[in-house]
């Protein structure tokens, strides 16, 4: 008994010894390949001028499968579902780029971009963390998309859009710490 009291009396004073190392916390991240912010891709887009740039030109600006290789390379099929799948708009109503790529069938092509910089950080006690009686995670970045029509390798359109601040904080307290997900684990259904 003295063996486990003296074994209960160390781990806490252990786990109060750590109560204080916020660094031990888990936190990820994932960053882009090339871009360092919303801004910065932004601008790689807004340089693409469309009927004028050529598709090959695209890698000058790091928006190529090679330097965002989360890219989704779209077929004319897609496109059409992309701009008309559910609308009711008529195809005289899209935009002028977007028109001729259609009118080309499968001559058109598309890119489309998702590229982000998200960082997940859990904060506060590691004690309360590790122990599950309080866990706080705080998510920020930027996330930014574009789409970018092609013709016969001719750029005829550009759009962009995204998100240029990301700023959660995701809050979950455990009354029970970590008994609390015992209940449901003995409670059986007939």
């Amino acid at each position: 008994m003295r063996s486990l009291a003296i074994t209960v009396s160390s781990l806490m004073a252990v786990c109060l010894g750590l109560a204080g190392c916020a660094s031990w916390l888990p936190k990820a991240s994932a960053d882009p390949v090339y871009f360092s912010s919303f801004d910065h891709a932004r601008a790689a887009v807004e340089a693409i001028v469309p009927g004028q740039t050529r598709v090959d030109e695209l890698q000058a600006l790091h928006l190529d499968t090679e330097h965002q290789p989360n890219t989704l390379v779209l077929s004319y099929a897609d496109i059409l579902r992309r701009v008309m799948g559910g609308s009711v708009l008529a195809k005289q109503d899209l935009a002028p780029g977007i028109q001729q790529c259609l009118e080309a069938h499968d001559a058109c092509r598309g890119l489309e971009f998702n590229i982000s910089s998200i960082h997940k950080d859990r904060v506060g006690s590691f004690l309360l963390d590790f122990i599950n009686f309080k866990r706080e995670t705080v998510t920020s970045g930027w996330r930014f998309n574009a789409l970018v029509l092609s013709v016969d390798g001719v750029v005829v359109y550009r759009s962009w859009g995204g998100q240029p601040e990301v700023n959660l904080v995701d809050k979950q307290r455990n009354p029970l710490g970590p008994l609390q997900e015992i209940g449901p684990a003995i409670v059986t259904t007939h």
